[in-house]
Parts: C-alpha cells; sequence; structure tokens
C-alpha cells in the first residue's frame, strides 16, 4: 500500500521576519516511517534540522506530540530552534486548542507554551497585509551547566579558531559542545572558523564561542555555533546552545534573566531565564512560517 504524503512547513525560528532567524523543517507524521526514510527526507531538506511529529494524545488540553530531530546527516538528541518551529507550526494549524504543547523527545519531555507579546498593539502584528495574533513561544529546556576543560592541549582548538584570544575554554555536560569565551562581542563576529580544524576538536558535537555584548547593543552577550560534525557548518541560532550559554552567562553577571544574540549571517535574538534551582532554562522566541507543501515519496 502506497504510503501517506507528508505535509510539512519550513519555519523560520528565533525571528519575527522572514529569512532570518533559524529555518527547520516541520513534518507531520500520519503513519510510521522508517529512520531511513526520516534521514533522507532530512538531507533532501538540507537544512540544519528537520523534524517530526507524531499525535501521541487527542486532550485539547493537555495535547502530546512525538517530536525527533535530524540534521542532514544523523539524528540529534535536543534542538531548540526546530522544537519553537514545531510548536509554532502547531499553534498555527488548529491542531491543537490547548496554549502549552508537550513533546516526547529523546530528552525527555519538553514543553512548548504560547506566550502573548505584551509590547504588540492589541496583541496582533501584520503578515502579508492580513492582522495575526503577535506571540512569543517558550521553550522549557534542561540546563546544561559546564565545567573546566581541563585537557592541557589546546592548540587544536586556537587553531581551530584561527587563533583568536580565548579568555576561558568549558564543555557542557549534556551536550558535549566546546564552550569558548572571547574577550568581547567583536572578537565573536569576526572570527574566521577553520571548519576541517573544528573537526578534530574534543567532543562529540560542536564548538560554541561568546563574549560580553557591548551596552549599546541591547543585548547581554553575543555568540556563534559551529559543528560541521554533523553537517552544519556553521548554524544560524542555536537554542540547545543557550541551556549552556545561559547558565555560565547569569552566573558570570549576576541574573536570572539575559537577552541573547546569535551573531550568524542570519542572525537571531532569544530572551533566557535560568530556573537555577530546578536547573532548567526558558527559551522565549519568535517564528514566521515561509514555506508549507507535500512530502510525496
Amino acid at each position: 500500500m502506497a504510503k501517506k504524503a507528508v505535509k510539512y512547513s519550513v519555519v523560520d525560528a528565533f525571528t519575527d521576519s522572514a529569512f532570518k532567524g533559524n529555518p527547520a523543517a516541520v513534518c507531520l507524521l500520519e503513519e510510521e516511517r522508517d529512520d531511513q526514510w526520516l534521514q533522507a527526507v532530512a538531507a533532501e531538506f538540507n537544512l540544519s534540522e528537520t523534524c517530526y511529529l507524531t499525535r501521541l494524545t487527542e486532550s485539547d488540553s493537555a495535547p502530546r506530540f512525538g517530536l525527533r530531530w535530524f540534521t542532514p546527516s544523523n539524528e540529534v538528541e535536543l534542538c531548540g530552534h526546530a522544537t519553537l518551529a514545531a510548536a509554532y507550526t502547531l499553534f498555527n494549524s488548529g491542531l491543537v486548542k490547548s496554549d502549552i504543547i508537550e513533546f516526547a523527545t529523546l530528552s525527555g519531555i519538553l514543553k512548548a507554551k504560547k506566550v502573548p507579546d505584551v509590547k504588540t498593539a492589541n496583541g496582533l502584528n501584520t503578515h502579508n497585509g492580513e492582522a495575526q495574533e503577535s506571540y512569543f513561544v517558550e521553550l522549557n529546556f534542561p540546563a546544561d551547566p559546564s565545567n573546566e576543560f581541563n585537557s592541557g592541549d589546546v592548540s587544536v582548538i586556537s587553531k581551530a579558531l584561527d587563533g583568536a584570544s580565548m579568555v576561558e575554554i568549558r564543555r557542557t555536560t549534556v551536550t558535549d559542545d566546546l564552550l569558548v569565551v572571547l574577550p568581547s562581542a567583536k572578537a565573536v563576529t569576526d572570527l574566521q572558523p577553520q571548519l576541517d580544524a573544528i573537526r578534530q576538536c574534543p567532543g562529540s558535537s560542536g564548538v560554541i564561542i561568546t563574549g560580553i555584548a557591548p551596552p549599546e547593543s541591547g543585548y547581554d552577550f553575543y555568540s556563534r555555533f559551529f559543528c560541521p560534525k554533523h553537517g552544519i557548518d556553521e548554524d544560524p541560532v542555536t537554542g540547545s546552545a543557550h541551556c549552556a550559554l545561559s547558565s555560565y552567562w547569569c552566573k558570570k553577571l549576576g541574573k536570572s534573566d539575559v537577552f541573547a544574540y546569535q551573531a550568524s549571517p542570519r542572525g537571531g535574538a532569544i530572551n533566557v531565564h535560568l530556573d537555577e534551582q530546578n536547573q532548567r532554562v526558558l527559551l522565549r522566541g519568535k517564528a514566521v512560517i515561509v514555506m508549507e507543501g507535500t512530502v510525496l515519496a
């Protein structure tokens, strides 16, 4: 029997403007597909993440969906921007009536919440000439504290970052990324990564670079994320990286709420709250649906 066609949306996450932020493909599955097909479709989209939703409960009050994330080369255990994209797609589709969605994932149960944008007049914005509800999607994710990088050999990291001055090197506990603190936001934006050398860096994932933001920017810190091991040279905006960045910067700055800018070519902004007691991070951002279609194969 032929498989049903799969509807998809391409969503730009952590932005309120099309063609900025981080794009993700969101596919809603009505029947089971094998992992080989899931990976092949992700490679076909060739975005930093393609995610797959399957409905697990029919309840309007507490809808729950299975959620899996794939890069063009492999499945990952945690992805912030694709989770935001998935939640935004469901909120806009009419498939859920609740303002809270639960996702069953490889990182446990994650929650997404619709939060009105009180700064927008009447809670509305205009898209394609039509008034639409304006809101943030708030993700409840596990915090990712980092530890000091104890290896005495940092030459490969220095080479990967083109000899940039490094204030501190740390290693995240959940995602096994390197977190490298640079002297300034300018050092972050100016850096020219050596991708072949980044592939040789210790850790199973990628390299986060970060620096304190200039006061006039309105942000607390800047960052960028390089992950060529997963087929992503530079990720535009990385929710999971901010689970580690918030743990570092909230302690450093003595605050629990920070406003972050990921300084990739597309760029994106994230409001972050760290619940240190419960070791949870609330990531808040907007999204825009830019394409809709059907996977026929």
